[in-house]
């Protein structure tokens, strides 16, 4: 009989169920094990490898020139540490740039520990959901601003104000879960839109600066615990530590606070 101890696993099945039921769920960034084990312990749901470790860990000024491997690496040090949560990882720029390559290095993130990925992009990224979602890989569609696309877009700016664009987001949206998505991240649009979203989808839609109406809040943890190396966080960044005697503190801080829809506040949400 084994002595490893018992685990709650998160699975995708139990994020289902919390939208269903219109429960909040949490997620948040880790790239390494001490910090997964905390995390998780704390009652995080969706741990996300995130390629911001280029910034926050590597010094680097965006995610670009994180590596497939720079990414495993972390990954691993992650799921040793890690005590339950459903572990996401990011795919890195352009490592689905082929369909082929995309599938080889989903492929080598699952076999790394990885419970799903994500891929950021609109409706040209629907081909490379489905074919990674029939081969039994869950993926998450990362949508509105996205970082490796940073230079195109022109910066950090919200998107999705623009009536065009807003109804551009929610056909796309549609698009992808239809492609197979099994989630969806918004990141920095106006609140009335990630509404709108999350309302019209059946896959859970995770949050970050998209207000307080989708199905979880997403955050990278060195801007949660106020040691983002930015010196203007962006404005869907609170800092937990301020109200909080520990790391372990903030993070339950954190996801009672948005299991509780105190978090985003109007201070944290674009209109």
């Amino acid at each position: 009989m084994s002595t490893k101890s018992e685990k709650k696993l998160i699975t995708l099945s139990t994020i289902n169920k919390l939208k269903k039921e219109g429960e909040k769920f949490t997620c948040l960034t880790a790239y390494e094990s001490t910090m997964a084990s905390v995390i998780s312990k704390s009652g995080v749901d969706i741990i996300l490898v995130g390629d911001s470790l280029g910034m926050v860990i590597q010094g680097h000024d965006s995610t670009l020139p994180v590596t497939m491997d720079q990414l495993i690496y972390h990954l691993e040090c992650v799921v040793r540490g890690n005590n339950g949560s459903h572990v996401m990882a990011d795919m890195p720029f352009m490592s689905y740039a082929t369909d082929d390559l995309g599938l080889e290095n989903a492929k080598r993130l699952m076999q790394a520990g990885a419970n799903s990925v994500k891929i950021e992009g609109g409706e040209w990224i629907s081909k490379m959901a489905q074919a990674l979602s029939d081969r039994g890989i869950p993926v998450c569609a990362h949508m509105g601003l996205t970082p490796q696309t940073i230079n195109r877009l022109g910066g950090h700016n919200v998107q999705g104000r623009d009536p065009s664009q807003k109804e551009k987001i929610i056909n796309e949206a549609i698009s992808l879960e239809k492609a197979g998505a099994a989630m969806l991240l918004l990141e920095c649009v106006p609140e009335d839109l990630a509404k709108e979203v999350t309302n019209e989808l059946k896959i859970p839609v995770i949050g970050i600066g998209a207000g307080v109406h989708t199905d979880g809040q997403i955050m990278v943890v060195h801007d949660m615990l106020g040691i983002s190396c930015l010196d203007n966080p962006p404005k869907f960044v609170k800092n937990f530590m301020e109200e909080s005697s520990s790391i372990e503190h903030a993070i339950v801080n954190f996801v009672k606070d948005v299991k509780d829809l105190k978090f985003p506040s109007e201070e944290h949400t674009f209109k």
